[in-house]
């Protein structure tokens, strides 16, 4: 029986056999289907996937330079585990490199990365007030939007990796992670409304504290063991 699991990246996927392999386990562990510490028994992953044992036992290998598969020595390879010091270190991570990267994106704006990332905030809302299946990959668009503008692929090369490794623990968080008291959708305007007037220390302390606080959250439900 082959897996459905929902569309998290827009990468193009009509490459190898190996590619493909790679980003459906990539959305599988971000998202939670496949739980923290589960085992990846190639066999089965290749009945769910409907794709070769070789191509999928590559991927694994490469989600490891991910941080998302973990290798059991000979036995194979598992899911990574989670726990509240991986999270606080992605989180700080994070919150280090994309106020690098969203300040040399800032300083070095033309119209182009204006109009990119207004687009990509319009998509990203309009698909949260559709309650679209959409809104997380749109999400990420805009986030890294925001930061696309800096010249240093290898920083923004992190800066996604670093987002996935974040977002995992907020799918995994599901429903409790409840946002009454808070206008996430304010939150994402205030940080672009910064960004446009190039206003670079608005927009770097917009954007911290909009990921500090859903970290504090997450931070208390890793400590309680509730996300394991």
């Amino acid at each position: 029986m082959r897996m459905n699991v929902m569309e998290f990246d827009t990468t193009p996927n009509e490459g190898s056999a190996t590619q493909r392999a790679y980003q459906l386990l990539r959305q599988m562990i971000v998202t939670g289907v496949l739980k923290p510490g589960e085992k990846l028994k190639i066999d089965g992953l290749r009945q769910k996937l409907d794709i070769g044992a070789s191509p999928i036992r590559e991927a694994l290998s490469l989600l490891t330079s991910d941080n998302l598969v973990e290798r059991i020595d000979q036995r194979g390879f598992r899911t990574a585990e989670i726990s509240a010091d991986n999270f606080e270190e992605i989180l700080l991570l994070r919150c280090t490199l994309e106020d690098l990267a969203l300040r040399e994106s800032i300083e070095k704006a033309d119209e182009a990365w204006e109009e990119g990332i207004v687009l990509a905030h319009h998509r990203m809302q309009r698909a949260k007030d559709a309650k679209s299946d959409s809104f997380e990959q749109l999400h990420k668009e805009f986030h890294m939007a925001l930061l696309a503008n800096a010249a240093s692929p290898i920083l923004l090369k992190f800066c996604s990796q670093l987002y996935d490794l974040n977002i995992r623990y907020r799918f995994l968080a599901g429903n409790a992670l409840n946002y009454q008291r808070r206008d996430v959708g304010d939150e994402h305007k205030g940080i672009l409304d910064a960004a446009i007037a190039r206003d670079v220390d608005t927009a770097s302390e917009r954007l911290l504290n909009h990921y500090k606080m859903t970290g504090a959250f997450l931070s208390g439900l890793v400590g309680s063991g509730s996300l394991t």
